[in-house]
């Protein structure tokens, strides 16, 4: 119960503090250590959405707009690299591995916010050894359109 508790405060705390009229609801992980898409209400689908990218060196870049998935309510964002020398990223503690690395290493991630950075990190091995590189991505919600 002391779950659902948090969750509840987390949401009310979210309620009172966004001045967003965006149509996005929180949605919180029960089990913190596991980061949760934010909940999204529209039909699952696909969709495209701005997403603009900051952070690195600049000369890294993803394609933009992206495509964004909802499934089972929860949004997920296709980030593809410029570079496919990214062999993972990490959103909310979370490790992700590319599905793709022809034309740019391709992630799905869950989105957990939107019209507001959200930090990840990219790892590189295009050095001469790999590192992890700060980014943040912004998902802006007023550029979200059904891909047909």
């Amino acid at each position: 119960m002391h779950k659902y508790k948090k969750f509840l405060t987390v949401c009310s705390l979210a309620a009172l503090v966004s001045s967003c009229t965006a149509p996005f609801v929180c949605m919180a992980a029960a089990d913190t250590t596991e980061m949760q898409a934010v909940e999204f209400d529209r039909e699952d689908g696909e969709y495209s959405i701005q997403v603009d990218l900051e952070g690195g060196s600049g000369k890294a870049s993803v394609t933009s707009p992206t495509l964004f998935t909802v499934k089972d309510g929860n949004g997920y964002a296709q980030i593809q690299w410029s570079s496919s020398n990214y062999d993972y990223m990490i959103v909310d503690g979370t490790k992700y591995l590319p599905s793709s690395t022809e034309g740019g290493s391709v992630f799905e991630i869950p989105v957990s916010a939107f019209d507001e950075p959200v930090s990840v990190i990219g790892d590189t091995v295009a050095m001469s050894k790999p590192h992890e590189i700060e980014y943040t991505l912004t998902f802006r919600s007023d550029t979200l359109q059904s891909v047909e």
